[in-house]
């Protein structure tokens, strides 16, 4: 069983019961419009009293912080996903401890099957049978393959400028894709006026509080396979702000619970052009992205939905934001996959390159454990890697030609 909850106003304050709402705050989300952030994001809080009684830290239950009851959720195997030290790309970096999440290995290849799981879970508890969704690709394709194990409808909105494989993933999972001449901010906006109109539970991102409880189960996992350890700093990938904000909860609960005295840094990792949440988190002044144009098209967005709170993920953990540009990205994700095996998507490789770049830098203790968050395989978007990478010429199957075609690749 889950443990009791409300849902509590990131901004007001106000407290829900569990089914008193489904999206945002009533109150201050009365103020939002189209183009800005969302407005009074909500937050799952448990009882941490109940929990701490009950809770045996030799033996930990992390059901105690399900938002949704086990019962509920889609028979897909989605989470364990391999934590792991990579020693070479971090004597790279210049850093002595550090360690990979490689959530690129969930069923859709993405982080973002968490969020679309435990939402799956909610709506197979409340009867619903329709879950829609607004994505650049990541957030669809995963909607769509939990939608399939679970045996619900997926309509999709995403812009015409997805990667074809995300798009690949979203059709052959049997989604309706409804590609948009537009922004991911037009398609967001198109999907609210549709759940609105015509019903269905809409997942996106931030708009649905279990989104972020979704994305949390990721911090869990860590603490799990680090022994029951939080790691000093975790390099977390931004767009939206709504991984950055379940990775803080999941460290937000088990203090709250116990079990450890301080939460991780986070540093919150943007690209150059898509920098909304970085200038919120430095400046204390929010402002959409210009022209959010970047090879990392997960976390491309102009207003980013969850940004209220995952500025305050930030300052709360006593960390800090950086920008990577579009060709430090792609030399992190080379680099990260030569020493490490880990092909990330541009997208997830915004962490590699941020830790290249934080070389030196006296904020981070280099002998401390650090943890990059790698949240998409690069198989979701293999062009932008080939755009650096020369393929061999074919030759004539005889040795000799193979032995010049060795010699010429060595030169």
């Amino acid at each position: 069983m889950s443990s009791l909850f409300e849902y509590q106003c990131c901004e007001c304050g106000r407290r829900y019961a569990r089914d008193e709402v489904t999206y945002l705050c009533p109150v201050c989300s009365a103020s939002y419009r189209s183009g800005m952030p969302l407005k009074g994001v909500l937050r799952v809080e448990f009882d941490y009293e109940s929990i701490r009684r009950g809770l045996n830290p030799r033996r930990i239950d992390y059901t105690l912080w399900n938002a949704v009851e086990e019962d509920y959720f889609p028979p897909c195997a989605v989470g364990n996903t391999p934590f792991t030290r990579i020693d070479r790309f971090g004597a790279l970096a210049g850093f002595a401890n550090l360690w990979a999440k490689n959530d690129g290995l969930n069923p859709s290849g993405s982080l973002k099957d968490r969020a679309s799981f435990l939402v799956a879970a909610e709506a197979r508890r409340t009867g619903a049978r329709t879950l829609v969704a607004a994505s650049t690709g990541n957030a669809a394709s995963s909607l769509a393959s939990v939608c399939a194990a679970a045996g619900l409808e997926c309509i999709i909105f995403v812009p015409a400028t997805a990667p074809r494989a995300k798009l690949v993933q979203m059709l052959i999972h049997g989604a309706r894709v409804l590609p948009i001449n537009g922004t991911y901010d037009d398609a967001f906006r198109l999907s609210l006026e549709y759940t609105a109109k015509y019903g269905g539970l809409n997942r996106n991102t931030a708009y649905h509080p279990l989104t972020i409880e979704g994305k949390k189960t990721a911090g869990l996992e860590i603490f799990r396979q680090n022994v029951g350890r939080a790691p000093e700093v975790i390099l977390v990938p931004v767009g939206d702000g709504v991984i950055l904000s379940g990775v803080h909860k999941a460290f937000y609960d088990l203090k709250a619970s116990g079990l450890i005295e301080k939460v991780p840094r986070l540093v919150a990792v943007q690209a150059e052009s898509s920098d909304a949440i970085h200038r919120f988190i430095e400046s204390g002044h929010y402002r959409n992205a210009k022209k959010p144009q970047t090879i990392a098209d997960s976390i491309s967005v102009a207003a980013p939905s969850n940004a209220i709170m995952a500025r305050q993920a930030v300052l709360e953990s006593g960390g800090f934001s950086l920008t990577v540009s579009d060709a430090e990205i792609l030399a992190g994700q080379k680099k990260l996959a030569e020493t490490t095996g880990i092909f990330a998507e541009p997208a997830a490789a915004v962490v590699a390159a941020g830790m290249l770049k934080l070389k030196g830098d006296a904020r981070i203790d280099p002998g401390a454990q650090i943890v990059l968050l790698i949240t998409g395989h690069g198989l979701k978007d293999p062009g932008a890697a080939l755009g650096r990478l020369q393929l061999p010429r074919a030759v004539e199957p005889e040795l000799g030609e193979i032995e010049k075609l060795l010699t010429d690749t060595i030169r």
